[in-house]
């Protein structure tokens, strides 16, 4: 059993396709977070009008306080920016969802 100090948090990127529309989010459970996105549980969320599902990057925090703010920049970037850190570990913006698994 996981204690709650143990816990992690992630900051995530989703892609429609290779240069498309970008989704930043953050999240306790990533797993269960993109399969939300990827079913469209929300359907009138951004990520269902946009079908924006394709999981192309995300860090991994032990803190909550350090993922928020992690997040907060990004979404604060240049589109540019967000490209280049998705290429810098992900050149083909291949998903990362299925490595999860």
């Amino acid at each position: 059993m996981r204690r709650v100090k143990d816990r992690r948090y992630y900051v995530y990127i989703l892609a429609n396709r290779p240069y498309g529309t970008l989704y930043i989010g953050i999240t306790g459970d990533l797993i269960r977070r993109i399969h939300e996105h990827r079913t469209h549980a929300e359907p009138k969320s951004f990520t269902a009008a946009y079908d924006v599902g394709r999981l192309v990057y995300f860090d991994v925090f032990d803190n909550p306080d350090n993922a928020i703010r992690r997040e907060k920049r990004l979404k604060k970037w240049k589109r540019d920016w967000k490209i280049n850190l998705i290429e810098q570990d992900n050149p083909h913006w291949d998903d990362l969802y299925p490595e999860l698994l």
